[in-house]
């Protein structure tokens, strides 16, 4: 089952932050530098960059204020919130991109690509109305940025839009052949793989209906898909979590899959690790041995979508709460390198700088110490439900997505830094950092924080 309920904490919109003084470091912190002021990298596809690192070398200082909050736009905001050219790009579930100014908070653009879908013209699912739920890509190169939108009469249409204006250049059908698009829902992020974006899909919250798990791979040109790859299982498998897929320098790539709700007599490739090559053949794939008993459970190993460390070594994480570390490069069975229990439950995207990972787990954030072969837990975070977290130098961010509350740790000794009151986040919501200020999704609006 795909959780995409809503959090409701009834907090005030007024920021109100809280600060820590800063503890002795216990443990060896990450590599990346701190710059001071700098003007910011962009951040044009889901956690900055095709490996979904989620990291940038500067961000602002852990007491944050609120600098602005954009006009109410319309509708929720599941998507994270992109940054390219002093724009904020933010997709809504009512089919809406917008364009806002990261300096100010106005609006600069905004492009209706339709209209979306009522819940209740659904078998099952618990976003209403469903319109662009996935986060988009921005190609910086040919300055489109390409979103799928759920539109009536309901099917998935892939856009590209004008990054300076918002026209559509393009649009085209993106469902796979022969899928019913009311069962499937297109949740984990696109991402830009050489000339081609790649599409997930996978199923509705309560598992309704004859869905599966499928990555798409359609031109950047408009010329509609070139290649579909299905999970094998007998029925669900979703590629669902947040981040989408996971590129290696190489372009091939890495997908985690959910629960089969059918049985199959055979391995299916649900709750697996897949290796993909561009042109969406499977070269490997990791499945742990307890794989039924995951899906009888409906605990995904998919909740989580692959990290990729150095030496193409994957890190995989469900709601199980398990840790895998995996060679990439031989994905082979049940094959591990290491694992072990790393916390009850984990769901969305992790942040790395190198050697920490950072993991969102319902029972906090946990930063773990990766080597070659092995990890450890270098610290833990008081408990909560943490959002998928992102690194700006030297301080780690991530929501309790429970209570509207945007924390900041030192990612080397998990000393909290400060805790800032946001407002209603939707599930899974996780900031963006530009320079010294830090974006988040707050339902219909955007919020830009600085230190």
């Amino acid at each position: 089952m795909i959780a995409l309920a809503a959090c409701s904490s009834g907090k005030s919109p007024r920021a109100r932050s809280t600060t820590t003084s800063h503890a002795t470091p216990t443990s060896t912190g990450p590599t990346i530098t701190t710059r001071a002021n700098a003007a910011g990298d962009p951040w044009p596809t889901y956690h900055r960059d095709p490996a979904r690192t989620g990291r940038t070398a500067a961000g602002p200082a852990p007491a944050i204020r609120r600098v602005w909050s954009s006009p109410q736009l319309d509708g929720a905001i599941y998507a994270e919130p992109l940054a390219v050219e002093g724009l904020i790009i933010a997709a809504t579930e009512g089919d809406s991109v917008y364009a806002i100014a990261a300096d100010t908070g106005t609006i600069r653009w905004q492009a209706r690509l339709g209209a979306p879908i009522a819940g209740n013209s659904l078998p099952c699912g618990n976003i209403d109305p469903s319109g662009i739920t996935s986060t988009p890509v921005v190609d910086t190169a040919r300055r489109l940025v390409f979103v799928v939108a759920f539109v009536q009469p309901a099917h998935h249409e892939l856009v590209a839009l004008d990054l300076s204006t918002g026209t559509v250049r393009w649009r085209t059908p993106i469902d796979p052949p022969g899928a019913d698009p009311k069962v499937h829902q297109q949740r984990a992020a696109l991402a830009l793989d050489g000339d081609e974006v790649l599409v997930p899909f996978g199923g509705l919250f309560g598992d309704c209906g004859g869905y599966h798990g499928y990555l798409v791979a359609a031109g950047v040109d408009g010329g509609g898909i070139r290649a579909t790859y299905q999970v094998p299982a007998p029925q669900a498998a979703a590629i669902w979590a947040p981040p989408g897929p996971v590129i290696a320098s190489d372009g091939d790539i890495f997908v985690a899959t959910g629960n089969a709700t059918r049985r199959a007599g055979v391995t299916d490739l649900s709750n697996s690790v897949l290796r993909l090559t561009r042109q969406l053949q499977l070269v490997g794939s990791f499945t742990p041995a307890n794989r039924q008993a995951l899906s009888d459970a409906d605990v995904d190993l998919g909740s989580v979508s692959p990290a990729l460390l150095e030496g193409n070594r994957l890190f995989q994480i469900g709601k199980e709460g398990v840790g895998y570390l995996l060679d990439g490069d031989h994905l082979a069975g049940s094959t591990t390198l290491h694992q072990e229990k790393v916390c009850t439950s984990a769901y969305g995207g992790t942040a790395y700088a190198s050697p920490l990972l950072f993991v969102p787990c319902r029972s906090g954030l946990v930063a773990l110490r990766m080597t070659t072969t092995g990890f450890s837990v270098a610290w833990r975070s008081p408990g909560f439900n943490a959002g998928p977290p992102v690194v700006g130098g030297t301080t780690v961010w991530t929501l309790d997505l429970g209570s509207g509350a945007l924390y900041a740790f030192d990612a080397a000794s998990g000393a909290q830094q400060s805790r800032t009151d946001v407002g209603d986040v939707e599930h899974f919501t996780t900031p963006t950092i530009v320079g010294n200020r830090i974006f988040v999704a707050t339902q219909h609006r955007i919020d830009a924080f600085a230190g």
